[in-house]
């Protein structure tokens, strides 16, 4: 009998070698090569080649740009990620830490899509039908067109959608499902590959809308090839803190809507409820007048969002002050204590930092530097900021503020939540561009927002 053929993959940028590496040459990454059996490829199935007559080239004013027709959901907030509804036809990918609430939230989305719109097919490799059913109890879900079914052979489940003919599928995950046709085992790099394309040209063709539920490694991203998050239309990630109550679903790609859009849902114990009001909900519990504590209007995908963001400043035991960041950019937070001690003459060479955004959110983008800084100020002054007083500026490293986009939406937002003053970088004003009943305070540098901001 002949010996099998092996190679190594890695499992997070999909590299192949010869032999085992430690590192991958590829992406940098420690300990993600697997062994994987190498499948002829006659084994590998392969979809039938077009005939000639079966298509031809149009000329593009001939092609009409119609939208695209959406199956609606009264679930806002996952509409408005998928960017207005369910498109027939469309594969989605769903990533998130193992316990977020993907299974939770998409068992959600079955029962509402069941009792609207029809049959809907809810497949797990991970759980049995009885374990889903409990959870649909606890969460008071009632729904006659929803299938469940404990299924990983992707023969099966592709003959339960043919007799079924649901309008939705959920495939629970993409990683525990295999092809027999393949030698190697389930999760592996041509597995995923292989699943992903059938259950493409399943969409594609019969116009079921497929949710496929992906793992993700221990940096957070999808796992498997990379060719799995360019076969699928729409990426979604489900993020959030254990901790906290609140979860982000964001949109990293959408063939048919706008990308980095989000939905913010509460880990609630009838499921996950989507928050209508995100800004409020994270300044609920904002203890005023505190030092330390700034308001910080940051941008998620088109939603402008104003968070809670809290510094500490303690005096060091170590020969080296520790920085703390959470919800920020680490080496972000250098940055601004390096202005702070140059630009400013803020005495926090001896001290320890702490930063912390309120209700687990993570703030990518640089506009929240005038907030964290003012944070930083107060805690070590001990005054506190202004209540009324919100903060929109990027720093930079001659401590000067820099403009952000969108400023417009972020100050209707400040406005509309209460907010009497607003600090932004001085920028060349226009007409109507400010809402009313805002006071907008725009200052040059870091050193001046900071003598503007504390009481």
């Amino acid at each position: 009998m002949a010996k099998q053929k092996v190679q190594y993959v890695c499992q997070s940028c999909g590299r192949t070698t010869p032999s085992y590496m430690g590192r991958c040459p590829r992406c940098g990454e420690f300990d993600t090569m697997v062994e994987e059996v190498v499948v002829p490829e006659t084994a590998v199935s392969t979809p039938k080649r077009l005939s000639a007559t079966s298509s031809k080239p149009q000329r593009l004013p001939d092609i009409t740009a119609d939208g695209v027709e959406r199956l609606p959901l009264p679930l806002a907030e996952f509409a408005r990620v998928l960017g207005g509804g369910l498109v027939p036809g469309s594969i989605v990918l769903v990533g998130g830490d193992p316990g977020i609430g993907k299974s939770t939230l998409l068992l959600e989305i079955a029962a509402i899509v069941a009792n609207q719109h029809g049959n809907t097919l809810y497949v797990s490799g991970e759980e049995s039908t009885r374990q889903i059913k409990m959870r649909a109890d606890r969460l008071g879900l009632q729904a006659n067109d929803l299938f469940l079914l404990t299924e990983t052979n992707l023969a099966h489940i592709l003959h339960h959608v043919e007799d079924n003919k649901p309008v939705m599928l959920i495939v629970d995950s993409i990683q525990t499902t295999y092809n027999e046709e393949l030698k190697s085992s389930a999760g592996s790099v041509s597995q995923v590959r292989e699943c992903a394309s059938r259950f493409q040209e399943l969409a594609k063709t019969s116009g079921v809308t497929v949710f496929l539920v992906g793992h993700v490694t221990k940096e957070g991203a999808i796992a498997g090839p990379r060719v799995l998050e360019h076969i699928v239309d729409t990426v979604l990630y489900l993020e959030g803190d254990p901790f906290h109550r609140y979860r982000l679903l964001r949109s990293v790609k959408n063939r048919f809507g706008a990308t980095s859009e989000v939905g913010v849902f509460e880990m609630a114990e009838k499921g996950m409820v989507e928050v209508p009001n995100p800004s409020e909900a994270f300044l609920a519990e904002r203890q005023a007048n505190a030092p330390g504590s700034t308001i910080a209007v940051t941008l998620e995908g088109t939603r402008p969002l104003l968070v809670e963001i809290q510094a500490l400043a303690s005096a060091t035991t170590f020969a080296n002050p520790r920085r703390t960041a959470n919800g920020i950019d680490y080496n972000r937070l250098l940055l601004l204590s390096a202005v702070l001690v140059r630009r400013v003459r803020q005495p926090i060479h001896d001290k320890d930092l702490f930063v912390n955004v309120i209700g687990g959110l993570q703030i990518k983008e640089p506009a929240a530097d005038l907030a964290v800084a003012v944070a930083i100020a107060s805690s070590v002054k001990d005054k506190p900021v202004h209540a009324d007083m919100a903060f929109v500026g990027e720093v930079g490293l001659s401590g000067e503020l820099r403009a952000v986009g969108q400023l417009e939406d972020r100050l209707k937002e400040a406005a509309k939540l209460g907010f009497k003053r607003c600090v932004v970088p001085r920028i060349r004003r226009r007409s109507g561009e400010f809402p009313a009943g805002l006071q907008v305070i725009d200052c040059r540098t870091l050193h001046e927002a900071i003598e503007v901001a504390l009481v």
